[in-house]
């Protein structure tokens, strides 16, 4: 059975983690566009996805345990 502080740090770890690779990835790509390396939207785009990446990966570990 999953408790309720099971879902709370579920979503702190998804929030912290996410918000980890998907802001560096972010800020990554901005700076190698603003430089003129058109390589950065290699980045940039993909960094909104990644980001919910790890949330999705531990939903789907916490989905298991049921």
């Amino acid at each position: 059975m999953i408790q309720r502080s099971d879902i709370i740090w579920l979503g702190v770890s998804a929030g912290v983690t996410g918000c980890l690779i998907g802001g560096m990835m972010l800020g990554i790509g901005m700076d190698l566009i603003v430089n003129g390396a058109n390589v950065g939207w290699v980045l940039l785009l993909p960094a909104g996805p990644m980001g919910a990446l790890p949330g999705w990966l531990l939903a789907r570990k916490l989905a298991r345990r049921v």
